[in-house]
């Protein structure tokens, strides 16, 4: 009966403390309550009446009685709630990848696109209310799948990315512009681009500028990223007799300059990872930054417990008056 149970008004519970001032008026007035015989010697009586010591039971249950009013005054309730969710901000967001040989470059744990995949697979699980599409780019550019609110769907295409899909070459200017066409239709409030790149624009024949012209038509914020540690990285520099890639030194080389430009007219940001660990950071932020909006409807169903206990008051009270008009009735 009392499980989960709230008062909606506890401050009846004070009305509790006149139980002990009640208690303390009955021990100094009960003897007044009867008439009284003063005699010389009770030697000649010899009858002993229980109902006249456990008269105080009448009182106590009186107590009782006024003590579960005072619950119900207090008004015990439960309360079930039920939520509703909406989104309001709905964002639908393009992760434009580079697939290009460098994304195999060893800097990164164990490589910088195997990296790439396992943070950005963590980001997309933690955009459920997002329509999330991909795209690919090297040589020139494709789209793997367009924007989707299915995770499935999306996760699967991520991780089977690959290089060798594209004729190597890093065309920037394409990977954005084929991001940008996906998403120009879009309906939604927020259209956001991350584009991740490791080198500088060698390949395509859009160029960056105006495929960041593009996005800015359109309304469309460029987050870019640019991938790699300054100076050296292993990097694949031949191929093996197998088909293997032979790996070297090798210097890194980003466009950080052209990366900032893009981010700054598209009204994004630019941002620089090194090792695995800024790369999280860095996609972590992101998803700080672009925050979709979900209100949240409440329903509270509140159920009033006081009826029992007014229930329980009313039988205490009734056997009080029923006893003491019955067998207390001769030493009231």
């Amino acid at each position: 009966m009392f499980e989960n149970i709230e008062f909606a008004n506890p401050e009846f519970f004070w009305l509790l403390l006149l139980l002990p001032l009640a208690l303390l008026w009955y021990f100094f007035k009960r003897k007044n309550e009867m008439a009284s015989l003063r005699i010389s010697s009770i030697k000649g009586f010899t009858v002993k009446s229980w109902a006249s010591k456990v008269k105080p039971v009448l009182f106590g249950i009186r107590l009782l009685a006024l003590a579960a009013i005072i619950t119900a005054l207090a008004r015990p309730q439960t309360e079930d709630i039920s939520t509703r969710t909406k989104t309001t901000k709905g964002i639908d967001i393009v992760m434009a990848i580079d697939v290009s040989s460098s994304m195999l470059a060893r800097d990164l744990k164990p490589n910088r696109l195997s990296a790439l995949k396992e943070v950005a697979a963590n980001f997309i699980e933690q955009r459920p209310n997002d329509r999330i599409g991909l795209v690919g780019y090297a040589g020139e550019s494709y789209t793997k799948t367009p924007i989707t609110s299915d995770k499935t769907i999306v996760l699967a295409a991520l991780d089977d990315i690959t290089y060798g899909e594209l004729e190597d070459g890093t065309a920037i200017g394409m990977g954005l512009a084929t991001s940008v066409n996906r998403l120009k239709e879009s309906k939604a409030i927020s259209k956001v681009i991350i584009l991740l790149t490791d080198g500088v624009n060698n390949s395509g024949f859009i160029e960056p500028r105006t495929a960041a012209d593009l996005a800015v038509e359109f309304g469309i914020k460029t987050y870019t990223i640019g991938l790699g540690t300054n100076g050296n990285a292993l990097s694949p520099i031949a191929y093996n007799r197998d088909g293997s890639f032979r790996y070297g030194m090798r210097q890194v080389e980003i466009d950080e300059k052209l990366l900032e430009e893009i981010a700054e007219v598209t009204g994004g940001k630019y941002f620089r990872a090194t090792d695995n660990e800024s790369l999280e950071e860095i996609y972590d932020e992101i998803n700080k930054l672009e925050k979709t909006e979900i209100e949240e409807f409440k329903y509270y169903k509140y159920e009033e417990k006081f009826r029992p206990l007014i229930f329980l008051a009313g039988i205490l009270l009734l056997l009080e008056w029923g006893l003491r008009n019955s067998i207390f009735k001769s030493f009231i």
